[in-house]
């Protein structure tokens, strides 16, 4: 079946444009709700949103979506996305939904749709709200309306869970800790998890006005962090994203750390104390080589996926693996969350700073990269990677790394956007490599 609405990661676009109108917000509240309706019991579903201005909007049309069709529904409003399925879990909801679009900026919104078991929906259950979304509601009768609440606790719950992760015999005592909450969902509760540990907190991004959401903040754009790190005298910075699944750490002298450091680091540490399950961790096509190599010389393998978190989480449930993730900073973190949680992971971080005794610069560094370029090629329609002449230049790189290297050209799935990735041994051939394949698939474009 053809998606017309959902994506890699939920239905996402821009706001007041198809598909992110109020009027299908409603729809998609009337065709998750329904199908969602299984068993004779109350139905509830929890929805959680972001700082940006439309949150407001797409809020009210899936509450009258979902009431509509005899569903409950428990507002938590501004709240990270692990925390909107943890909710739903701890909850017993049938259904929950974070209105999000990650770290775009303000003037796109999303919808992610977790099931009662705080996963992100399967493909299957995704294809029939599809379905069920061109197709006329089935309405509650009216004294089977669905009722609508907010709860003024969600912050202090998913704070609690938060602390809960971080090693009973620790705490961050003395540490002076940076952390960028990009204007976004964990602008009150990353600040206070820290706090509640003993750190002392330098807070930025916590002044979320509707419009400011990730702009020139957060993990996207972490120079605020790196400046605030070396100018107030922190110990290291974390800057998670809008919907906080996302994390970016820097050192106490600025630098930044990825993704695959941090995996490195996490897995490690659970392999040396043979809490590493699977044998293996989970990444994606986009994770360096030198991850991999690093993870080898310790007899763990690297599996790789797709790009996105879904297929990093469907493979760790597969394999039996507890650590996963992207490069980008989305880190799964299984025996502790059902998606990415930038917050926790942070903490798992920070447990390895407090353990190791070490400044971060020592620590966070697990590997030393492969030389990597990512350089991407925004478009206006059609399909330039199935241009001839785009198609021969990618032929004749792929040639001349010759299995010394690798390349990843994919379109992605949430803007309108080819992203081009090299990497190999050589920085200069890699550079020259994407510039040549970015220049055709501009051509094209």
């Amino acid at each position: 079946m053809t998606r017309k609405f959902f994506g890699t990661d939920g239905i996402r676009g821009t706001t007041n444009s198809e598909p992110l109108t109020a009027a299908t917000a409603l729809r998609v509240g009337m065709a998750a709700g329904t199908h969602f309706l299984r068993g004779d019991h109350r139905h509830r579903v929890v929805i959680g949103k972001d700082t940006r201005l439309s949150g407001y909007m797409m809020e009210s049309a899936m509450v009258a979506g979902f009431t509509s069709v005899g569903m409950d529904v428990v507002m938590v409003g501004p709240m990270p996305t692990p925390a909107v399925a943890m909710l739903t879990k701890s909850m017993r909801a049938d259904l929950g939904v974070m209105i999000s679009a990650s770290h775009n900026q303000f003037f796109d919104n999303g919808i992610k749709l977790f099931g009662p078991d705080g996963f992100k929906l399967s493909d299957e259950d995704e294809q029939s709200i599809e379905a069920l979304l061109t197709a006329t509601p089935k309405l509650a009768r009216p004294e089977l309306i669905g009722r609508a609440r907010r709860i003024d606790d969600a912050r202090g719950r998913y704070v609690h869970y938060a602390k809960s992760t971080f090693p009973d015999h620790l705490r961050l005592d003395g540490l002076k800790i940076a952390v960028d909450c990009a204007n976004g969902a964990a602008y009150h509760v990353a600040p206070d998890a820290l706090w509640e540990l003993g750190a002392e907190v330098v807070a930025l991004g916590v002044e979320p006005n509707g419009i400011n959401i990730n702009a020139q903040c957060g993990s996207t754009y972490p120079e605020a962090l790196q400046q605030a790190v070396v100018v107030g005298g922190a110990d290291i910075g974390l800057a998670l994203d809008g919907d906080a699944d996302r994390l970016i750490v820097c050192d106490e002298h600025g630098q930044l750390v990825d993704g695959d450091q941090l995996m490195a680091l996490i897995a490690l540490g659970l392999h040396r104390r043979g809490e590493l399950k699977g044998g293996a961790v989970i990444a994606t096509v986009m994770s360096n080589l030198g991850l991999e190599r690093k993870l080898a010389d310790s007899g763990i393998a690297l599996k790789r996926t797709k790009v996105g978190d879904r297929h990093v989480l469907a493979e760790m449930r597969d394999s039996g693996c507890n650590v996963g993730g992207e490069q980008s900073g989305h880190i799964i973190l299984s025996d502790h969350s059902t998606t990415g949680d930038g917050l926790v992971a942070g903490l798992q971080v920070l447990a390895a700073l407090v353990e190791d005794q070490r400044p971060a610069s020592a620590l966070l560094r697990q590997f030393e990269p492969v030389p990597q370029l990512l350089k991407n090629v925004r478009f206006n329609g059609g399909s330039p990677l199935r241009d001839d002449s785009v198609k021969a230049r990618i032929a004749a790189a792929e040639a001349e790394l010759e299995g010394r290297g690798r390349l990843v050209i994919r379109k992605s799935g949430t803007e309108p956007l080819i992203r081009v990735m090299a990497e190999g041994d050589d920085a200069a051939q890699v550079e020259r490599l994407v510039d040549d394949i970015c220049a055709a698939v501009q051509s094209a474009a």
